[in-house]
């Protein structure tokens, strides 16, 4: 079997792990784009580069046990729940937020719908058995087909951790950005200290970038996914 060569600093643009000034400056500036981002904060698209060839807009997914779909303003009691757990906001970079603030962060988060230029952003919850418990995102961060990227991230309530949730849904977000995005390389990014939700990324054969800080990058490439998804497909028992 052939498998697609993982991304490398240089085609990804990541600068080396050694920390100077300038990577440490960078770093800065990613992490302040990213909390202007998820409160709507966005460079004009006239200053984003090239598009998509055509706008991708949030699905909604059905897996074995889930159902992945965009936010709800209706959702607020089960957001508020969700960010008022210290286990979910240990690693993020979400300040505690009262109810009202709450429910403004989640109006801002129905609106990331669309994938259409770099650092757009769509945000989908998860829903069991009409309940929200957690949230899957994807950054675009490189359009280019021939190494077009995304970024995701997940975050699960801590009373539903430990039954494989936040691994089917993330499996289920792999897949849209590979099959209908189509990026080359999906990214995540978590605390170093957070092993569970590194260990969840190998889990899905993301396999370490770099270390930065306390950052540590994984990836996978298309074709490993696809790999893994057939051989995932062909160890379920047959029901003929």
């Amino acid at each position: 079997m052939t498998t697609t060569r993982l991304p490398t600093q240089a085609t990804l643009g990541i600068r080396p792990v050694r920390m100077r000034p300038r990577s440490l400056a960078a770093l800065c500036v990613r992490r302040l784009r990213d909390a202007l981002a998820s409160w709507g904060v966005r460079r004009p698209r006239m200053l984003r580069g090239r598009r998509l060839p055509s706008p991708i807009d949030a699905p909604r997914i059905r897996t074995a046990r889930l159902e992945l779909r965009p936010h709800r303003r209706d959702d607020a009691d089960d957001w508020f729940d969700l960010q008022s757990q210290e286990s979910v906001t240990r690693f993020l970079p979400w300040p505690r937020r009262s109810r009202r603030q709450s429910a403004r962060h989640l109006a801002d988060r129905t609106r990331h719908t669309r994938l259409l230029q770099a650092d757009d952003f769509l945000a989908l919850a998860i829903v069991k058995d009409g309940r929200l418990i957690g949230d899957v995102s994807a950054h675009l961060r490189t359009v280019d087909a021939g190494g077009r990227t995304l970024e995701i991230g997940w975050v699960i309530h801590p009373e539903f951790g430990g039954r494989g949730y936040a691994t089917e849904a993330a499996d289920a977000l792999l897949a849209f950005a590979f099959d209908e995005v189509g990026a080359r390389f999906v990214t995540a990014v978590t605390d170093p200290r957070n092993v569970r939700s590194s260990s969840l990324a190998r889990r899905l054969g993301f396999v370490e970038l770099r270390r930065e800080g306390d950052e540590l990058v994984l990836a996978v490439g298309a074709e490993t996914h696809r790999e893994r998804a057939a051989i995932a497909r062909s160890a379920r028992p047959s029901r003929s």
